[in-house]
């Protein structure tokens, strides 16, 4: 089984044998919530990608110490999902689980049809939220590395988003019902080619925006014969990829082999 996961940011600098404390609100949850002993081991994360896998020598006063006894990098493909706001706490579900699944980075979109839209001071307050799902939905997936919450973009700026994206390499790929080609068919010479989700709100994507996305470089994709909820397509679409390109394949933290030691 693996170990619980705590954020750590000394373990970014940890070296087998090295005694980290965690205090604070990590500290608090790992020892009074959770309440994890002496002898236990854990996993502290520097969230961005360092592991250092060790056992608790020290717990008690909202505070643990570990001992560490390996250290590794997680190296996860590089998967944007660009998440249409949407009602019911549906944009929140897709969040996390897309996060669950493999998601490195989440860009909040208000979408046309978007009927929630986040202005002024409810979009810091609604980012905020999807950041504290984001560190939540890490550490219950036992993921080394915390997903980047972008500020909300309107269609304007993330179709520069997309141009730019499809510049650097990656591959963009906007979920619509009526587009002719199914995800599961778009090649990939690079499976660790960095990917670039677009989900729509319920209402869909305009068919304005799509000509705008598609002219910014992005290549329209139909899921699966069903049409699934906002909360529902992104992460669908994450874990569909993930087993075709293959990097379900490799175990996280072994993908360019365990670093001082390694980890599994």
């Amino acid at each position: 089984m693996s170990a619980p996961v705590f954020l750590c940011p000394k373990a970014a600098d940890a070296r087998p044998g090295d005694v980290l404390a965690v205090d604070g609100d990590e500290g608090r949850h790992a020892v009074t919530v959770q309440r994890r002993a002496v002898g236990e081991a854990v996993d502290l994360v520097d969230g961005l990608g360092r592991r250092a896998s060790g056992e608790i020598i020290e717990a008690g006063g909202g505070q643990m110490r570990v001992r560490v006894a390996a250290v590794a990098q997680d190296h996860d493909a590089e998967v944007v999902l660009v998440q249409a706001l949407a009602k019911g706490g549906r944009d929140e579900q897709a969040v996390e689980s897309a996060i669950e699944l493999g998601a490195t980075r989440i860009v909040p979109w208000g979408a046309q049809r978007s009927i929630v839209q986040w202005r002024g001071p409810k979009a810091d307050k609604a980012r905020d939220k999807w950041a504290a799902l984001v560190v939540a939905a890490t550490k219950q997936s036992r993921r080394a590395r915390v997903a980047s919450v972008d500020a909300v973009v309107s269609t304007a700026q993330l179709t520069r988003l997309v141009a730019d994206a499809v510049g650097d390499g990656a591959c963009v790929l906007v979920l619509h019902e009526a587009a002719a080609g199914p995800l599961t068919a778009v090649p990939w010479e690079d499976p660790r080619q960095p990917v670039w989700l677009i989900v729509g709100p319920e209402g869909g994507i305009s068919d304005d925006e799509l000509e705008q996305l598609r002219s910014a470089g992005a290549r329209p994709v139909v899921l699966g014969p069903h049409v699934l909820r906002a909360s529902s397509a992104g992460p669908a679409a994450i874990a569909a990829l993930a087993a075709v390109r293959g990097t379900w394949d490799v175990a996280s933290g072994e993908a360019d082999g365990p670093a001082d030691g390694g980890l599994r």
